[in-house]
């Protein structure tokens, strides 16, 4: 890579269980990263559970918590242009706030969005509020294509598709992209 470009995100995930043992496993290796970033502001700030996070990282790959605003530092930092990094957040607000902020993705992963009484199953393991379909319909405008996936041998499903026929899509997006 040349001093211009930043580092390289091989995926960007959204999980509220962040880093648990399929991550660890699969996309970690399919992916040839050597570096998971747990970016979460809650978690940064939380000893016990970035202790956990750490704890579970996969031999060989080093994980750090690390809150939003630091994330998009480092992004731009080249001396972090060789890393080769899995991008995990909670929601798909903070994905968003990365994207808006110059961080390069083409997908973004979700694997699970924990349910709520505020929130509305759209998958057996991904419910949405209304701020993460805006947040969703935002990158959809983008161009980032939405992937469900469990792991990556799973077939991928496009969450946009599943928030039109949900009825959860408000309106028909601002792109070419649909």
């Amino acid at each position: 890579m040349n001093e211009g470009d930043p580092m390289e995100v091989r995926l960007m995930r959204v999980d509220s269980r962040l880093l648990h043992g399929q991550v660890a496993t699969n996309w970690a290796k399919v992916l040839k990263v050597d570096r998971i970033l747990v970016v979460s502001d809650q978690v940064a700030h939380d000893n016990i559970r970035k202790t956990l996070i750490k704890q579970a990282s996969p031999p060989g790959i080093k994980v750090h918590v690390i809150p939003l605003m630091k994330m998009l530092r480092i992004y731009f930092d080249p001396r972090f242009n060789d890393f080769k990094a899995l991008i995990l957040v909670e929601n798909p607000r903070d994905a968003q706030t990365l994207v808006e902020n110059g961080v390069q993705v083409k997908l973004v992963n979700v694997g699970a969005l924990s349910f709520n009484s505020s929130r509305q199953m759209v998958t057996d393991s991904i419910s949405v509020d209304q701020k993460d379909v805006e947040a969703f319909t935002w990158l959809h405008d983008q161009g980032v294509k939405l992937d469900i996936r469990k792991v990556s041998g799973d077939p991928s499903k496009d969450l946009w598709k599943v928030l039109t026929e949900k009825g959860l899509v408000k309106r028909e997006p601002n792109n070419i992209h649909a």
